[in-house]
């Protein structure tokens, strides 16, 4: 290529370029070499040219060079995350936050990513898929909490099951992680939940089980909160005769409405919803216990509870629910013994973060089981996500019993205020002369965009319960424009 043929091709290359660009390319085709070093960085520079076809321009070959079509992507404009404008109480969440920020060693059973995690230093170093769990609506409801490991073995046999579990972990009452349970033939037991242990593939637990050693922090996430606004509060609180209440979105953790929340006050009989939390947990459904005279020497009596009686777990919590019977709170610790009981009820506050929540005796006649609205908003939130069936005791709906009944349940007196109420989820009340009336109720509302959700109301030291509770309903309702539904 002669010099007036370089000089026509360059003047149609560079005439598209920035002069910076333009100047250093034309010197380099002049120069008789091309395309330099020079040229190249210009056009890199410049970002001019994407790509060449061809690397060399030389004086005898001339190549054509097309800029690749650039295909931009699409903006995606996002919706607008919504946020709480709500003050709110998530204590499991908060305990991750603390595990992650002070670089700890743990495991996560997170239900709402289907995942079993292995975390070191703060950091996720094994993750797992979740093969079968338990069911959240029956009482095989895998517990939220935190936990640790309290034992393993590479090959535990359930009573319970007729089964071994393979590489088992162990981290609270009757529940493990382990791998997929087999009968003694070798068969691979098949089923839609498990009875309430975390299963994981064979080829998956492993991995876990090497990495997990005694004590190591167990944190198992039940339903992910949401995120919810509510409209701006115009009204001052109503006023009622308790001195302690709170109103809390069971979603998003949202406190709707307070006084006093974190006062410790006693609670009463709201004790009997921890008694059964642990008795459930604890013991395989299936058993019974025979009542004596020291169980029965509670204060009240049940009719159909006699000394010498046998009575299965499940049939034990109708009175307890229902009409609050003081008795079958006591027949119900005779399956652990009533010092166990009471201390495995202290625990599993423990596990839940109730940090102001003490159980002196499984019914809550003792004025040293206290607690406080909130804590009890929390207590409700485990219940309506881990132990359903409680709640459906505590509204006389039918559950699974493993076994008849003996009580006459539509004869049981029951003492939960809103039991006829279409739009209650279940609850539990209580008094003595010190703790005057309690209340934990949750509801089924509505807000005006279609969305229902579940609330809890919790009310210590009130001299009407149900008048109370229905002027904190309707404020609620109003400020937020929510209705109950059934």
């Amino acid at each position: 290529m002669n010099t007036f043929e370089r000089l026509v091709f360059s003047f149609v290359i560079v005439s598209s370029l920035s002069a910076i660009t333009s100047v250093a390319l034309f010197s380099s085709m002049l120069s008789g070499e091309g395309l330099s070093k020079v040229g190249y960085t210009a056009l890199a520079l410049a970002g001019d040219i994407k790509q060449l076809k061809t690397s060399v321009l030389d004086s005898s070959d001339v190549k054509v060079y097309e800029p690749v079509e650039i295909v931009e992507e699409p903006v995606v404009v996002k919706e607008p995350e919504i946020e709480n404008n709500l003050p709110t109480w998530r204590p499991l969440t908060k305990a991750k936050e603390e595990l992650l920020s002070d670089r700890k060693d743990f495991l996560e059973v997170n239900f709402s990513a289907n995942k079993v995690i292995k975390y070191e230093q703060g950091q996720p170093f094994i993750e797992k898929t979740i093969l079968n769990s338990g069911d959240p609506q029956g009482w095989g409801g895998t517990p939220a909490g935190l936990y640790s490991v309290s034992g393993k073995n590479e090959k535990a046999f359930s009573v319970a099951a007729g089964a071994y579990m393979p590489n088992a972990i162990h981290f609270y009452g009757k529940y493990f992680i382990h791998g997929e349970p087999y009968y003694n033939s070798g068969e691979k037991i098949v089923a839609d939940f498990s009875g309430g242990c975390i299963q994981l593939a064979d080829g998956d637990i492993g991995s876990i089980f090497n990495v997990s050693s005694v004590g190591l922090p167990v944190l198992v996430l039940d339903s992910e909160y949401i995120n919810r606004h509510f409209n701006d509060v115009e009204n001052s609180l109503p006023k009622i005769t308790a001195k302690s209440f709170a109103v809390v979105d069971l979603e998003s953790g949202s406190v709707l409405a307070e006084k006093e929340a974190e006062t410790k006050r006693p609670m009463a009989s709201i004790t009997k919803l921890m008694t059964a939390v642990v008795v459930a947990e604890n013991i395989d459904l299936r058993k019974g216990v025979y009542a004596n005279d020291t169980m029965l020497d509670a204060y009240g009596a049940t009719a159909g509870l006699v000394s010498g009686g046998f009575y299965k777990i499940v049939e034990l919590f109708y009175p307890l629910l229902t009409e609050s019977s003081n008795d079958a709170a006591e027949v119900l610790t005779g399956f652990m013994g009533r010092d166990k009981t009471i201390s495995l009820m202290n625990k599993k506050a423990d596990h839940l973060f109730m940090e102001n929540t003490r159980f002196s005796d499984p019914s809550g006649f003792d004025e040293g089981n206290i607690s406080t609205a909130q804590d009890l908003t929390t207590l409700a939130r485990y219940v309506y996500y881990n132990r359903k069936p409680i709640l459906d005791i505590t509204k006389d709906k039918p559950v699974v019993t493993f076994g008849p009944i003996s009580f006459d349940v539509a004869v049981l007196d029951n003492k939960n205020k809103f039991e006829k109420d279409k739009s209650f989820i279940g609850g539990k009340t209580g008094y003595t002369d010190e703790a005057r009336n309690t209340g934990l109720f949750i509801f089924n509302v509505k807000n005006k965009d279609g969305e229902e959700f579940p609330i809890v109301v919790s009310v210590l030291a009130s001299e009407s319960l149900k008048q109370d509770t229905e002027k904190i309903l309707k404020w609620v309702e109003k400020e937020y424009e929510l209705e109950r539904v059934g």
